[in-house]
Formats: C-alpha cells, structure tokens, sequence
C-alpha cells in the first residue's frame, strides 16, 4: 500500500510538473493563465488528501527540514500578511494569477513535495519532463502557430483562437519568450559540457534538433512577434520609471513601508505616481497597470520591505549555495542569474515564479536535508485522529472555495458567448451566476453592471417615449438600481482603484435623464476618480463634459482646461474647451483654441476630423466682427467623427423621471 501511494503521489508531482506549462482551457475567458492556476490548487489539494490518506493508513508523520524551507514560509507569511492588513479586495488578491498568495502557496507546496521524493537525482527526475518534453513541444507550436496553419479553414467559436498566429499554450509572448530563453540556455551549456549527447550519430542529430535548434528557432520567432516585426502586438508594459516611484511611494507611510499596498493593488498606487511625461507617452489612454514593470518592484510596492527582505534572504540562500556547488554544476547558476535579471526587468508571471521553483529543486541534491523526524501516532489517538480530521477540513474548505471560484470564470466566459450568440438572456442570467458563485471580483461587476443598463435603456427606448408602461418603468428602475448597485460594490471592493469610480459615474450618466438625482451623483463619482487618479485627463474631460450637457459651461470650461493642462496635444480635450467657449460667447477665446485642434490633427491620417474642425472654425470666425446673443448650436457634422466628440446628455429619456432611493446615491453605504 505504501509503495502504491508513494507511486501515485509521484505521477501526480510529475504531471502538474510537466502540464503546468501547456495546460489551457477555453472554459474562461483568459484560457491559460487562468487555468494553470486553478490546475495548481485543485493538484495541490489532491497531493495534501493522498497524504491524508498515507497518515491513515501508516499511522505515522514524517517531515523534513531543507534550508529553503523557513525563508520560503517568511515570503509567504509576509504576502499574507500584506493581504491581511493592506489589501482592500482580500478574495481577488488570493486569487491573482501573476503574484497572488493561492499560486504562490500552491507552487511552494509542489516544491515541498518534489523536494523530499525519494529515489534518483533530480535532475534525472526532471529532464524527462521539462527538458526532453516540455521545451521540444512548445517550440514547435509555437513554429506551426507562427506560420498560421488554420488561417483559411472555417472552425468552430469555439476554437477560433487556433487562427491566433501568437497562440502558445503557456499564456503571454513574453512568458514563451522567457521558458524558451530558460531551456535554450541549458540547452547550450549541456551541449558544451558535452555530457548529455553521447551515443551515435543518429541520437546526436535528434538530440541537437529537440534541445537547441528547435527551442532557438522558437525563440527567435517569438522575440520577433514581441517587438512588433511580427504578428503579435507590441507589448505594453508600464514604464520602469514609474514602477520605481510606486515603490518608493510606499515608504512615505510606516504601515505601507512595512506592508506595501497590498497584493493585487498596484494599479492603485501607479495612479498616484503617474506624471505629465506619462501623459505624453503613448500608453496615456491606459489609466492604470495592474503589475509593475519589475517582478521584484512588485514585491516592494505590494508586500513593503517586510516582503522584499523575505525575499531578498531567499535569494541570497539561494544564490549562495549555488556558488558552493559551480564547480559541480554551473549550469544552474547560470540559470539562477537568468531568472534573476527576468525578475528584475520583466513583470510577476505565474511561469515566470514556476521556473525559479524549478531551479531551486535542482539545489536538493547538493543541500543536505537534515532533522528527518517521524512520529508515530498509533500511540497518540487524540492527535492521530485530530490530524485527519483537520487535513480533511481543510481540503474540503479549500476545495469548496476554490471550486465556486472556478465556476464563477466558468459562467462569466459563457455569458461572454451569449454576447456573441446575441441572447441577451444567455448574458444576464450566467453574469448573474458568476457574481452569484463569486461576488468578489471587480469586472464580475462591472460587466453586470453594464448588462443592467443595457437592460434599462433597451426597455427606455422601446415603443418611443410615450408607449412606456408602469410595469415598463418598474422594470426599468429596478434595471437602474442593479446597476448602481453593482457599480457601487466595484468600488466597495476596492475604493483606490480609479477605474472603480469612472465606471460608477459612467452608469450614473447613463441614466441622467431617466432618473432624479444623478447629475449629482456623475459628479461625485468623477470628483472621487479625479482623487483617485489626480493625472488623468480623461476623467477631468468626462467631469466637464457633464457640466457642458447640463449647460454651466463655467464649470466645464474650468475642468476642460485642467485636461488641457495634462495633456495639451490631445485634440478632444481642446475641441470641447473650444465649444464650451463658444457657448459662452467668448469668440476669441473658442476660435484660439479651434485652430489648436486644427494643428494637433493629421490632414491625412484624419481627414475627416480635420475638415469638420476646419468647417466649425469657419463658422466661428464669424463670430469675431459681430457677437450675437446666445450660441449657435453646433454643425450637423458633429459626432460622425472617432476622435473629436462633445459630450451631449444620453438619448434614454424618461419623463417624469424615475426617483430611486437614498441608498443608490455613491455616498450610501
């Protein structure tokens, strides 16, 4: 029986060890990282029931102390306690995929466990599985994908994602890159040793092909598509510069020196730091990233200097019995240093945290595991049968949540399907189950939110104005307080997140002439995204153009003006100060700021926005020898262009309006 659950326990480490890197579904709407996650936690949860079940049946507990051990558990005790007493939405920062506590806890686990396997080398142990297995396959895929293969057959909906050219089963272009960097590494240093390909010729040329070309080709091919020569995207990445002012914005506060910010909050902190220079960088329609540009930034900002100095000993462990054992094997100090230089350059990502396990794995056989105590418990009932018992708990507790959590993802990316079928029906209804199974991630609500008003608004048209029923405008203004109140929980969950805010404002504009009170509320939701993000001026733009629809042009003049402060070459934020000018009859001012549009726009590039502002300066100029009282209002060109737009009030419009209660207000708790 012991041999038997020893031989299991084993297949289970070496199959979460070998499928980590390919395993994906198109059950949820991000398909891979999503699912190794969870492919951790529920193999973890099997590998601590099989204990449970070895302690059963042999009446006996043994563990193990390894020198890693202790540091591993003070990293871990400092991201918790980050979570804890730092981070507003706790659930969502378990849960993050790139550094959150459910994937760190779940890979120190699988290393506890590899750790202490029995029987040969490690080495021997894992070049089956991730050298000769995992490295090969992806750089073919990745070879394949590259050249297209499905372009031109017809699939199914469900498999439309085999026509990405940039598909790779392990997640992101740069997480391919960086496992593809990893093995083509030691790839080269083993063909160097000359100790990994002896035998015939035949075998050599085998060898060769599986270990170098194909993982360099692979490579070459994927660092090609990442700096945007290829088929992928250029990736998007915040700018180092500002992850480092997160970090030392941390130490302006004792409790965030210590703690950070907590975990899955960075995109709060970002906001604070961001500066003019940023608005002037491509990336300033992103309001916010939600990972540093640094792995190790990352760890400062969210977990404080309790955090880093966990992790800063680790490393040094690490780092320093490598150096002990170069002579014997400088491979993996090479490796160690190239994970190192990823962790500092590159953002936090699941397969980046899964390769330094890895290398750290490689270190047992040349760390002696000392204190190897066991302990009988047949003597011991009470404490025998208390250690089923909570282990049991634990699994199921741990199972529970962790299910519901994953078919929360389920439903939400079925409800993203009923978007494509167009059944409004599908949409609601599996929105509602993931909010239902897990209420506790944001854009669970944001999406719910905005399916709501969607709802509201399609029964607000419907039939013209005058054909609304009572039982219509029931249904409407229950329509409207789902979707406050889904939009008030996105910033309950989390108040320093901006985009909680302008989400919250935008419902509340939605539905501005179609219920009491929520001009007031736009307002209010915008002033706390401005607090929130104090750099953006698109939220100053959507506070102002609130102002310019309900026609206190003074107001709205004043926060154009801010957004042209932030951002003086973008031409919508001049467009509208022109306009709100304009309608207060300051000419000159309104024709300035016109022929500031005018310059900011590409004759060519936009040619339709250039010849409406050049249409609209026109009519302004002749304005300038004779003022006439009142505005004209503007050309019937207006908003048929992308770029230029002036705010004009929602087109839902109930009369008389629709009178919620006190409780839907951004205020109300």
């Amino acid at each position: 029986m012991e041999k038997m659950i020893q031989k299991f326990t084993s297949f289970t480490l070496y199959f979460l060890l070998f499928a980590v890197p390919f395993f994906f579904l198109n059950i949820t709407q991000e398909y891979f990282i999503t699912n190794k996650l969870y492919l951790l936690g529920f193999g973890v949860l099997l590998l601590i029931l099989i204990s449970s079940f070895r302690i059963l049946v042999s009446k006996k507990i043994s563990w193990q102390k390894h020198p890693f051990d202790n540091l591993i558990l003070l990293f871990l005790t400092a991201m918790a306690i980050s979570i804890v007493f730092a981070s507003p939405n706790k659930i969502q920062a378990l849960l993050n995929p790139n550094f959150g506590l459910v994937m760190m806890v779940a890979l120190s686990i699988l290393y506890f466990y590899l750790s202490r396997q029995k029987g040969p080398s490690l080495s021997d142990k894992v070049g089956p599985y991730i050298i000769k297995a995992s490295s090969p396959i992806l750089s073919f895929i990745t070879i394949i994908f590259y050249f297209q293969p499905f372009k031109n057959i017809t699939l199914p909906q469900s498999l439309i994602f085999l026509k990405n050219p940039s598909f790779t089963p392990i997640g992101s272009q740069l997480d391919l890159a960086i496992f593809l960097g990893f093995f083509v590494i030691m790839a080269i240093i083993n063909f160097i040793k000359k100790s990994d390909h002896k035998g015939s010729p035949l075998h050599s040329i085998i060898y060769h092909l599986s270990s170098i070309i194909l993982p360099l080709t692979a490579l070459f091919l994927t660092v090609y598509s990442i700096i945007g020569a290829g088929h992928a995207l250029p990736l998007q990445l915040p700018p180092f510069r500002l992850s480092w002012y997160a970090a030392l914005e941390t130490l302006k506060t004792p409790s965030s020196a210590l703690m950070g910010v907590g975990l899955d909050n960075f995109s709060s902190i970002f906001t604070r730091v961001k500066d003019f220079a940023y608005n002037q960088s491509p990336l300033w329609q992103i309001n916010s990233f939600t990972v540093s540009r640094s792995a190790v930034l990352q760890i400062f900002t969210e977990t404080g200097l309790f955090g880093l100095i966990a992790f800063g000993l680790l490393i040094f462990a690490v780092f320093k019995q490598l150096v002990r054992a170069i002579h014997e094997s400088p491979l993996q100090l090479i490796l160690f240093v190239y994970l190192l230089i990823c962790l500092f350059i590159f953002p936090p990502s699941l397969i980046i945290w899964f390769l330094f396990f890895v290398i750290m794995l490689g270190l047992i056989n040349q760390t002696p595991i000392t204190d190897v105590q066991t302990q009988n418990l047949a003597f011991l009932p009470p404490i025998y049968i208390g250690t089923i018992i909570i282990s049991l708990a634990l699994i199921a507790i741990s199972g529970y949540f962790l299910g519901r959590s994953y078919a929360s993802e389920y439903y939400f990316k079925k409800s993203l399907d009923g978007v494509i079928a167009n059944s409004a029906k599908q949409v609601y209804d599996n929105q509602r189950q993931a909010v239902i199974f897990n209420p506790y991630i944001e854009r669970f609500r944001s999406n719910f939110a905005q399916t709501n008003l969607l709802i509201a608004n399609n029964l607000a048209q419907k039939d013209q104005i005058k054909n609304i029923t009572e039982q219509d405008r029931q249904t409407i203004a229950q329509a409207i307080q789902a979707a406050i109140a889904e939009g008030k929980a996105v910033v309950s969950l989390n108040p320093q997140k901006a985009d909680g805010w302008q989400n919250l404002a935008s419902i509340y504009l939605n539905v501005i002439n179609a219920a009491q009170g929520a001009d007031v509320w736009t307002i209010s939701s915008y002033q706390r995204a401005i607090l929130a993000d104090p750099q953006n001026p698109t939220y100053r733009v959507g506070l102002g153009g609130v102002y310019y629809s309900l026609k206190k042009y003074d107001d709205a003049l004043k926060f154009f003006e801010q957004a042209i402060s932030l951002k003086p070459d973008w031409p919508n934020a001049n467009y509208n100060y022109a306009w709100a000018n304009f309608q207060k009859t300051n000419y000159p001012q309104a024709v300035n700021a016109m022929q500031n549009v005018l310059s900011l726009l590409d004759p060519k590039l936009n040619k339709a926005d250039y010849e409406k502002v050049q249409k609209e300066l026109d009519e302004f100029k002749k304005m300038l020898p004779k003022e006439e009282k009142g505005a004209t209002k503007p050309s019937e060109s207006e908003g048929k262009s992308g770029a230029l737009n002036l705010p004009t009030p929602p087109a839902t419009l109930i009369s008389p309006k629709i009178e919620l209660p006190k409780g839907a207000s951004p205020e109300a708790k």
